[in-house]
């Protein structure tokens, strides 16, 4: 398999990679990353590994970094109370349903929050605190979220994407998680990046939530 991994660099795509290198024989990784410094040595020096050096808003790059690709997982998310107002990440998932059409791409797993909403959730009071908070005072990371969603439903079309939501990202040192439904009684307010990391890479072969927007937590 050959995988093109978006938002690479941070803590949570860097664990992408590593799950990706350990479960997928024979795998072949593109990493497309505005800051190659950022990928540990033990990984850019992979001969697994392609990096590939530009911006999200670079049409032509962008566009090389889907050639050959069986599989897109994304790890692209907001940056808090700094994130910009002109939903980037929101245009960005725009232009990867249009590169993944263009090279015959159909797979895509990609990371998101819980300011999505599904029609299959239920009220959760924890749940429905965290995105109140994140709509007050990280406006922009909401609407970007929100506005990423929309795309999906109206861009992703006939294509098999699964946008996994997540609340609370830890560092702990698990792969456990519970898959369902914001206030299904199941799922709580953090998540394991190792599981995020665990689940996104499993799910691009299970193919147990195509065309679903499930939410993740940790047990």
């Amino acid at each position: 398999m050959k995988l093109l991994i978006l938002g690479s660099t941070g803590p949570t795509g860097i664990l992408l990679i590593r799950q990706a290198l350990q479960d997928i024989p024979d795998v072949k990784i593109i990493l497309y990353v505005r800051s190659p410094q950022k990928i540990p040595a033990d990984l850019s020096s992979n001969p697994a590994i392609t990096i590939i050096t530009g911006q999200l808003t670079d049409t032509e790059t962008f566009s090389k970094a889907f050639e050959g690709v069986d599989a897109v997982v994304s790890a692209l998310g907001p940056v808090g109370y700094s994130h910009p107002s002109d939903t980037p990440i929101a245009a960005a998932f725009a232009e990867t349903f249009e590169q993944m059409r263009k090279h015959g791409v159909r797979r895509l797993v990609a990371l998101s929050t819980a300011s999505i909403h599904d029609p299959l959730d239920k009220f959760s009071l924890s749940v429905s605190s965290l995105v109140f908070g994140v709509k007050v005072f990280m406006r922009g990371a909401y609407n970007d979220v929100v506005k990423t969603g929309e795309n999906t439903k109206e861009l992703g079309g006939d294509l098999d994407w699964t946008i996994v939501r997540v609340p609370i990202l830890t560092n702990v040192d698990s792969t456990d998680v519970v898959a369902g439904y914001i206030g299904d009684g199941k799922t709580g307010v953090k998540l394991s990046r190792k599981g995020f990391a665990k689940f996104a890479i499993d799910e691009l072969t299970k193919r147990e939530w195509v065309q679903k927007m499930p939410y993740l937590s940790s047990p």
